[in-house]
């Protein structure tokens, strides 16, 4: 069995590489551009929502408040009339994407650390390359997508959101499954 200490390399080279892949994707291919739509009549509905002084986090319109609250007649008489919907709320002013990248690249490294616990406990003393990176890969491809799918199944995300997600969930796997791969002692 390999200490996980000593994968300390391909953790770290994986979660660099997923962080520049990713920034790649983002910043200059335009797959998902279209993720988000706009709102119709966007400064107006921005405007009514100002005057609630909103603070930041997660809201679902209409609220029931409890399972009993779903079977209001008015609760439901909402959700006929429409709209209904999840939305976030974000701190006032530009985002900070400073705090969002080191949580990204932490995040990478937690992906990292999990494919090497269970590819240094799946596989035995020298392994092929391909044996490490189908666990690694597996391993990292659900870290980074099979729970995405939640968002689609529970909160209505588009599908094809998601699967653009996982998509990239896809190429970090094997960006993680590559290092972890190359540089397995």
């Amino acid at each position: 069995m390999v200490s996980i200490l000593s994968l300390w390399l391909p953790i770290l080279l994986s979660a660099v590489g997923v962080f520049i892949v990713s920034s790649f994707i983002h910043m200059v291919l335009a797959y998902h551009r279209k993720d988000f739509g706009k709102i119709p009549q966007e400064q107006e509905v921005i405007e009514a929502l100002r005057k609630f002084d909103l603070p930041p986090g997660e809201y679902v319109l209409p609220h029931a408040g409890s399972p009993a609250g779903m079977k209001d007649p008015a609760y439901l008489e909402h959700l006929e009339k429409g709209p209904s919907g999840f939305f976030t709320v974000c701190p006032k002013g530009p985002p900070a994407m400073t705090g969002s990248l080191i949580m990204w690249f932490v995040y990478s490294l937690i992906v990292g650390i999990l494919a090497a616990y269970i590819t240094s406990r799946a596989v035995g003393p020298a392994p092929e390359y391909l044996t490490v990176f189908r666990f690694a890969g597996a391993t990292a491809f659900i870290g980074y997508s099979v729970a995405l799918m939640q968002n689609s199944i529970w909160y209505r995300r588009k599908w094809s959101s998601t699967f653009k997600s996982m998509f990239d969930g896809l190429i970090y796997a094997l960006v993680t499954a590559g290092f972890f791969g190359w540089l397995w002692p």
